[in-house]
C-alpha cells in the first residue's frame, strides 16, 4: 500500500505538449498562447491506494495544515478501511510506503504505524521516482484535470474521484509493479535519481 498528496487546483493550465495542434500529417504547429498560471483556488488530497484501487482519499480542511496528528488520524481512518474493504489482508501485515516528509517521519506517527501493524518501507530522500503515486497515479491524474476549469472545490474534488474510480484495478496494480524495476535502478544507480 502506499500514500502521497497532490493538490488539485481549480484551473490548472494545460501543458505546451497538450496545446500543440496539428495543421496537416505530421507537422505539428504550436497554438499562440499568453502564459497562465495555476488558478489560487485549490485543495490538498492525501490518497492512499493498493494494488487493487483506492482505499482513502481525505482533503485537507482549509486553514490546516497536516501534522503528525492529523496524518495519524488518518492512518487510523486507514486501518478502519482495510478491514471492511480487504478483509484478511490486515492479518497478514500491511507493507506501507509512504514518503519522507516531516508529519510521515514525526516520532508520534511512527508509533501510531507501529500501533496499527504498518510495517514502512523505507523510502530514500529526494527520490520522487521511487513514489507510485508520482510517476504513475497523479500523472494520469493531472493529465485528465489541466485545462479545465472547476468553480469550487467540490467540483475539482468530483472530476478527480470520477478519474480515479474509472480506473480498473490493472492500473493500479501496474503502478506498484513499476516500483519493483525502478528500486532495482536505484540500488543500480547507488541512490542517485532515475526517471
Amino acid at each position: 500500500m502506499t500514500m502521497d498528496e497532490t493538490w488539485l487546483y481549480h484551473y490548472d493550465p494545460e501543458t505546451k505538449q497538450q496545446s500543440v495542434e496539428r495543421r496537416h500529417s505530421g507537422s505539428l504547429r504550436p497554438k499562440k498562447k499568453f502564459r497562465v498560471k495555476k488558478s489560487a483556488g485549490k485543495v490538498l488530497a492525501s490518497i492512499f491506494w493498493d494494488k487493487d484501487g483506492i482505499l482513502l482519499i481525505d482533503y485537507l480542511p482549509k486553514g490546516q495544515t497536516i501534522n503528525a496528528e492529523y496524518y495519524s488520524s488518518l492512518l487510523v481512518q486507514l486501518k478502519d478501511i482495510l478491514k471492511g474493504k480487504r478483509r484478511g489482508k490486515v492479518t497478514n501485515g500491511v507493507f506501507f510506503l509512504h514518503d519522507n516528509v516531516p508529519a510521515h517521519r514525526a516520532l508520534a506517527t511512527q508509533k501510531k504505524l507501529a500501533y496499527l501493524g504498518f510495517q514502512c518501507l523505507d523510502h530514500p530522500p529526494y527520490s520522487p521516482d521511487l513514489a507510485p503515486s508520482n510517476y504513475h497515479l497523479f500523472s494520469g491524474l493531472k493529465k485528465q484535470l489541466n485545462g479545465q476549469h472547476f468553480w469550487s472545490d467540490a467540483e475539482v474534488i468530483a472530476a478527480a474521484e470520477t478519474w480515479l474510480d474509472g480506473q480498473p484495478s490493472e492500473f493500479f496494480l501496474s503502478g506498484l509493479q513499476k516500483l519493483e524495476h525502478l528500486a532495482k535502478k536505484c540500488i543500480e544507480f547507488r541512490g542517485e535519481y532515475v526517471e
